[in-house]
């Protein structure tokens, strides 16, 4: 039993500590800040946790629970990411008053759920663990009640977000009611093409993980809540929960449905390829920049689903670089957003970067090499995602899938080419204060140094993701 509880050490730490500053914030007056630092602590001493336990695959409560170098990994991105979305955000949330001590606590549950997600082996775990932090993020989307705008966002997406959450449940009742068993490696087992019912159940399941990573068609949610939703929710909107999402996705096609490749394999084409143009199409002809970022998230997922289309090794670690590439590029994207200040108002649209070069041109360059990284562009970061994406693509001699992906990168680059006119081309509109924000400015930075340097050092992130699949 002992042995169990070290296994689950870094969930059970972040439980207390929950509970601990939520009652921190009950009982002591403007405890923002406090909890907030608390807050970015325990996210550092988690990952240390995580770092610290062994890294072999061991599984507990009936092979219910996994702890493996595939969980453990995405745990660690989880918290990172987390770690520098709040962080970098933290005068953005003060200045807009969304500065209440349940915002980072809610933060911290919706990690709790994520992280029982990617260790879920079993459907009651994996969707307990959905729902947490669904819960979680509802409540996230509508946090600025006085403004119309957030609101509207938040019951959007809790309606929509509800229909996918239904529709996955029915589908895991289904896959108990065909196969007799909620354990991934037991229905893995018993499912097969001539199970016709499972496979029904399959689709199910799969609608409902294309709603939580944002997939065409089910991506309809995800525009109206990046620009309705405050700048600091959007942004862990945009990295932490994708995260989690393609975690379970893979692990979904690589254990429970591994034997029925070609019946899931269809689908994931499809979403892939609609993804990848509606996204590249649509961002064209946006105006505001947190609207754009969510078109351009919905095609970057569609890159991501490419590598999980192949139904291959390379292809799942290719889809696990790209994830990890995109989370620097949107959380420097997004940090660059909480530098444009004027009259204490923080700028959203596009038209309001218009000479930015002439008046801070460390910030235009920075947004230069996240804008040229996001597009594809080589030696940066962004052009090794894509590369390890189509070579595992073309390895399963997916032909249609790799043109089409080639096309649509070349037009998202328009679009990102557009941004970067208007930064160096036009002429300045707006004169944005100098904001203090140190954060920031450190997360943009390291995101850039990251993708500029990555071409110098890609075998390492390759050899992190390569041994996550060694002891399955």
């Amino acid at each position: 039993m002992i042995t169990n509880l070290n296994i689950m050490f870094p969930e059970i730490f972040l439980s207390l500590s929950i509970f601990s500053i939520l009652m921190l914030g009950v009982f002591i007056k403007r405890s923002f800040n406090i909890i907030f630092n608390l807050t970015s602590l325990i996210i550092v001493i988690t990952i240390a946790i995580i770092i610290s336990n062994p890294n072999n695959e061991v599984k507990i409560f009936l092979d219910s629970f996994t702890r493996d170098p595939f969980s453990n990994y995405f745990k660690i991105l989880i918290l990172l990411s987390a770690l520098f979305v709040l962080n970098s955000s933290k005068n953005f949330i003060t200045d807009n008053k969304l500065d209440k001590f349940e915002y980072p606590i809610i933060v911290l549950l919706s990690i709790l759920g994520m992280f029982f997600m990617v260790s879920a082996n079993d459907l009651i775990l994996f969707y307990l663990g959905l729902e947490l932090q669904s819960l979680s993020l509802y409540i996230l989307a509508s946090i600025d009640r006085d403004n119309l705008r957030s609101t509207e966002s938040g019951i959007k997406y809790f309606v929509l977000s509800a229909l996918s959450s239904g529709l996955l449940l029915y589908g895991c009742s289904l896959l108990y009611g065909f196969t007799g068993s909620t354990n991934f490696d037991l229905i893995a087992n018993q499912l097969n093409k001539d199970n016709t019912g499972a496979v029904f159940a399959m689709v199910f399941i799969l609608v409902g993980l294309a709603f939580k990573v944002s997939a065409v068609p089910f991506h309809m949610w995800t525009p109206d809540v990046y620009e309705g939703a405050p700048t600091s929710i959007t942004s862990y909107f945009a990295v932490v929960p994708k995260v989690a999402g393609l975690a379970l996705l893979i692990k979904f096609m690589f254990i429970p449905f591994s034997n029925i490749l070609f019946e899931w394999q269809t689908i994931i084409i499809f979403i892939s390829l609609a993804s990848m143009i509606l996204g590249a199409v649509a961002a064209m002809v946006q105006n505001n920049f947190k609207r754009l970022l969510a078109y351009s998230s919905i095609g970057h997922i569609g890159y991501a689903l490419a590598g999980v289309a192949t139904g291959s090794i390379s292809g799942y670690q290719s889809s696990i670089i790209y994830i990890s590439i995109y989370v620097i590029m949107n959380i420097g994207a997004f940090s660059c957003l909480y530098l444009l200040k004027k009259d204490g108002e923080y700028k959203e649209n596009i038209s309001d970067l218009s000479g930015i070069s002439k008046k801070n041109p460390l910030l235009a360059i920075s947004l230069l090499i996240i804008l040229f990284s996001l597009a594809g562009v080589p030696p940066l970061g962004g052009f090794f995602a894509k590369f390890y994406v189509f070579m595992a693509v073309l390895e399963q001699q997916m032909y249609a899938l790799a043109i089409i992906g080639l096309l649509t990168t070349v037009m998202s680059a328009f679009y990102y080419l557009k941004i970067i006119k208007t930064i160096y081309f036009d002429d300045s509109v707006v004169t944005f204060e100098i904001v203090k924000n140190k954060s920031a400015q450190i997360t943009i930075f390291a995101s850039c140094i990251i993708l500029v340097t990555f071409f110098l050092y890609p075998s390492v992130l390759n050899n992190l993701v390569g041994s996550l699949f060694i002891s399955q």
